[in-house]
């Protein structure tokens, strides 16, 4: 069992920036890949960007060349830089762990922006 807990969402103005953290503890070893999904109201949930273990990145068009996901392999731990963020970005972003054949997801964590 892998447990991913994210944090550093909340309310930010058009143009900010935010930082969201996912920690990950217990099982941890041969995680494949690690993500950041999110899900907007009335949306679905959709890739925002990815990272595998040999460190290929992948990102949504509409995030490019805006936000950077990377990863502290001391601290467990996945990150998602979000700058110039647009109203449209407002969603729940969800850190995601793929192991084998298993999926774990995060609670998530809410991120607002305001125009």
């Amino acid at each position: 069992q892998v447990q991913l807990v994210e944090s550093g969402g909340g309310p930010v103005q058009a143009g900010g920036s935010l930082r969201l953290s996912c920690a990950a503890s217990g099982s941890i070893f041969n995680i494949n890949s690690m993500g950041w999904y999110r899900q907007g109201p009335g949306k679905q949930r959709e890739l925002v960007a990815s990272l595998t273990s040999g460190g290929n990145t992948n990102y949504a068009d509409s995030v490019k060349g805006r936000f950077t996901i990377s990863r502290d392999s001391a601290k467990n731990t996945l990150y998602l830089q979000m700058n110039s963020l647009k109203p449209e970005d407002t969603a729940s972003y969800y850190c995601k762990a793929e192991q084998g054949r298993w999926v774990y997801w995060g609670q998530g964590t809410q991120v607002t922006v305001s125009a």
